[in-house]
């Protein structure tokens, strides 16, 4: 009976319980040391305010089986060497504890990946309760990161305002200009030429797939090899007209593995589409489409910062931060791969999918 006077302090004290076994998997720092006979075993201390440190062992096991190990807490130790769990006596805090030669690397990358512009201290608090601190190294760092975040903010503010340290194009021009010598990524220094996007200025519609191929590279224009015909011939059956939509790709640069005399298509991978997001919204502002459609799941991430199931979202209509309007389908080139037998039912499906783009616009 959870009203009952007993039941309900013991459900409260499960509860705490339950959340400080969650604590020490979360905050425990293993050490690295020697045992006597020189085989490492790596040692951690932890103060919980409950006795869970035998009931969370198994968790401990399961992660690090293969490793020789030890939790301290002041009340009770816990040793698993390979094979056996066993427990002794409790501990003060060991001066190993304190002697972490990856401590330095650790506190650089805790620094560098806290962001001011998102900082919550009640949140952070409430997630990592202060009592927990003493025990952490990065814990010492919070405090000047937190004074500093203001400053830091309104520095990411101003590192907004440009793109791979060149101020923010204001025309499309500019923005063939700047791919043209972007490097910020390996596909960049691959020595192909950056293709621009093409189309009206301000267009309604925006087409992104993922990057130019090996026809595009050559002409310099996107979607003109057999990816691009068949685009065409799908935009054609759903009455929409290539040259009032604006082209381009999530990619700027061909990527490709060199095969004899030819050039094998790779796929980006999602850091160098992260890199080569910038472009794309440079383009977006300056285009202004009131509908965008993602060819492919390339495409996709440059678009929503995820890389999402084609399958799963497809053909329904999302709308981003700023209002427009976002589709997800297939890249043509998925259909071109296909067996004969297998390409109808996905051309009539990519075909639904244009068609329900060109009802909404």
């Amino acid at each position: 009976d959870a009203a009952d006077p007993d039941v309900r302090p013991i459900e409260l004290l499960a509860r705490e319980g339950r959340r400080d076994m969650h604590k020490v998997r979360a905050v425990v720092r293993f050490n690295p040391v020697a045992d006597p006979d020189g085989t490492p075993r790596y040692v951690a201390w932890f103060e919980p305010s409950h006795h869970i440190a035998e009931a969370n062992a198994d968790f401990f096991v399961g992660r690090f089986h293969t490793m020789r190990w030890s939790i301290l807490t002041p009340d009770i130790a816990v040793h698993w060497d390979g094979a056996t769990l066993r427990t002794g006596p409790g501990n003060i805090r060991p001066s190993a504890a304190d002697d972490d030669p990856f401590e330095a690397l650790w506190l650089r990358y805790y620094a560098s990946i806290f962001n001011p512009a998102r900082l919550k201290i009640a949140a952070m608090t409430k997630e990592m309760p202060r009592k927990y601190w003493h025990n952490l190294p990065e814990a010492a760092l919070i405090p000047d990161l937190v004074a500093g975040a203001q400053a830091r903010e309104l520095a990411m503010v101003a590192k907004g305002k440009t793109v791979n340290d060149r101020p923010v194009p204001h025309s499309l021009s500019e923005v063939a200009e700047a791919i043209a010598v972007c490097r910020a990524c390996p596909v960049g220094c691959n020595g192909t030429r950056a293709v621009m996007g093409e189309g009206p200025a301000n267009a309604a519609l925006m087409i992104v797939g993922e990057q130019p191929g090996d026809h595009e590279e050559l002409a310099g224009r996107p979607f003109v090899g057999p990816a691009g015909q068949m685009l065409n011939q799908q935009l054609a059956g759903a009455r929409i007209e290539r040259a009032a939509a604006y082209v381009t790709n999530a990619v700027k640069h061909f990527k490709y593995e060199p095969r004899g005399k030819r050039r094998i298509h790779q796929s980006p991978t999602a850091g160098e589409i992260d890199h080569c997001r910038w472009w794309l919204d440079a383009e977006r502002a300056l285009v202004q489409p009131t509908t965008i459609v993602a060819l492919g799941a390339s495409a996709a991430r440059a678009l929503l910062g995820r890389t999402p199931s084609i399958n799963r979202e497809r053909g329904q209509p999302m709308v981003l931060a700023d209002g427009t309007t976002l589709w997800l389908t297939i890249h043509p080139s998925y259909l071109l791969r296909l067996p004969e037998a297998q390409r109808g039912a996905e051309e009539a499906r990519f075909a639904a999918d244009l068609a329900a783009v060109a009802a909404s616009l």
